[in-house]
């Protein structure tokens, strides 16, 4: 499959990109995705919640009312469960939610995402470029530019650039990335994938 490059301004280079059969063009594994896109969320959990039990609430050491005598029933602590300012019965605690998989699985399923994105033809591909300094309205300039203000878009860069990434970080619904760190879960929430030329192979390569 071959691509058209476009310049910053929107207009085609002239220039095309062949995107590898063995990555763009595969028949996706719906459920190798579904297990990459449930396990990146499941890490981003911290796992810290937590609320009081009955032993752990501070207070009520003595036996609130006499054991007999009352007409009413039975009570040996104002910290029951049952009772406000209790403890929880079976509340959470905190503990870790990671799921690992491995390097074959995770490497198809960016390869379904990929095939999936080509299919639909939600992928297009940017001259490389970088700015001298953070400059949100020249990132936006580019994004209206390509037709794509309003979009969801995912933008992967060739490596770590600070200044590009400085200028598209509150950009609403975008997110700037480098090409070997999209995840398969990134790579399928978005409405379009923008790629810099020098990403395409970058992004390649790391699957491979």
């Amino acid at each position: 499959m071959k691509l058209e490059v476009y310049k910053k301004d929107g207009t085609k280079s002239g220039d095309s990109v062949e995107l590898s059969k063995e990555i763009f063009e595969i028949e996706p594994n719906d459920h190798v995705l579904y297990l990459a896109v449930k396990a990146f969320l499941a890490n981003q959990r911290q796992g810290t919640h937590k609320s009081k039990e009955r032993s752990e609430v501070s207070g009520g050491g003595k036996k609130p009312w006499k054991q007999k005598g009352r007409g009413g029933a039975r009570a040996g602590t104002s910290r029951s469960p049952i009772w406000v300012g209790g403890g929880r019965i079976f509340g959470p605690k905190p503990h870790g939610y990671r799921q690992k998989l491995n390097k074959k699985v995770l490497s198809l399923a960016r390869k379904s995402a990929l095939s999936y994105k080509a299919k639909a033809t939600q992928i297009m591909v940017v001259e490389d470029f970088d700015f001298e300094g953070p400059k949100t309205k020249d990132f936006v300039t580019i994004l209206n530019a390509l037709n794509l203000s309003g979009k969801k878009t995912l933008f992967l860069t060739d490596g770590y650039k600070k200044n590009v990434y400085m200028s598209g970080r509150n950009v609403e619904r975008v997110k700037v990335l480098e090409a070997s760190k999209a995840s398969a879960y990134e790579l399928v929430n978005n409405q379009i994938l923008l790629l810099q030329k020098s990403a395409v192979n970058l992004l390649e390569s790391t699957i491979n």
